[in-house]
This record gives C-alpha cells, sequence and structure tokens, in this order.
C-alpha cells in the first residue's frame, strides 16, 4: 500500500502522535508493532515500516563508503534514527531530540510520501508548500524525467 495523504495531528505533552487507522497495519507489520522514526529531509522526520527502513539501508549500503557525504549522512542518519513502540491506541511517541530536530511543538501534520510517513510542524510545512506549490509543473517535469 502506498501512502499518500495529509492529516493534521496535536502532538500531546508526551510527544505522542496517532498514527491514521488505515496506516498503522503497513507501518507495524509485525507483531512487535513497532516503527523507525528517522531525521527527514526539508526539516522533517521521517517514519518508516521496518521492510520500508531496510530498503532504504540496502540502498544506502550501495553507496560508496568511501564518499565523506556518504559516511556523514550515514552517521547522522544511523544515531538519530529510533525504533518505537505504537500503543494500544496506534500513537507513537517521538523522543525529545528529534522533536527539537523537526521543530514540533503542538500543531503536526502527517505527511503521507510513497513508503513512509514525514512529520511536519504545521508551520513549516505550510512555509514549505509556500515555496513549492508554484514550483508544481517544474517539479514534477524534472521528477518524472
Amino acid at each position: 500500500m502506498l501512502l499518500t495523504g495529509t492529516f493534521p495531528r496535536v502532538i500531546d505533552d508526551k510527544f505522542r502522535i496517532a498514527i491514521p487507522k488505515q496506516f498503522r497495519s503497513v507501518l507495524a507489520g509485525t507483531p512487535e508493532a513497532f516503527v523507525y522514526v528517522a531525521p527527514g529531509t526539508d526539516g522533517s522526520l521521517a517514519i518508516y515500516s521496518e521492510a520500508a527502513f531496510q530498503a532504504l539501508a540496502d540502498r544506502l549500503a550501495q553507496a560508496s563508503q568511501a564518499d565523506p557525504q556518504v559516511r556523514g549522512y550515514s552517521r547522522m542518519f544511523y544515531a538519530k534514527a529510533q525504533t518505537v513502540e505504537l500503543d494500544s491506541q496506534g500513537r507513537i511517541r517521538v523522543s525529545t531530540e528529534l522533536a527539537q530536530l523537526a521543530g514540533l511543538v503542538k500543531d503536526v501534520l502527517l505527511v503521507g510520501v510513497r513508503d513512509h510517513l514525514e512529520l511536519w510542524d504545521k508551520q513549516r510545512w505550510e512555509a514549505y508548500l509556500s515555496d513549492k506549490q508554484s514550483r508544481f509543473d517544474e517539479l514534477a517535469e524534472s521528477a518524472l524525467k
């Protein structure tokens, strides 16, 4: 199942956020019911199922470890990535460190991005959209070459 859509959420004082019901089984497709939360791009956090996280790890393993950019990204990404359990209400708890990294305060958005969800501070997402929306056709042409 492809992960798509935008879901407004409120992050509580314990940094918990509810995952949309239709995505819970996709993200936590194991009996242990856990996901990976990691630094994303453009100031977001990324939420991966085990399969999607493994696919990303495999792709990264194919990159040249002699490249300082690859080493730097790998170190920073894996050092901050965390395994997080879904609770009985379908919520995850984001660590304080990751919440600060993404500037999460209260109003947030979960955004479906094919094989993972991105967690955005609402204001940061609106600024991102404001910058990119007017260039949607240009972005599409570049992405779909």
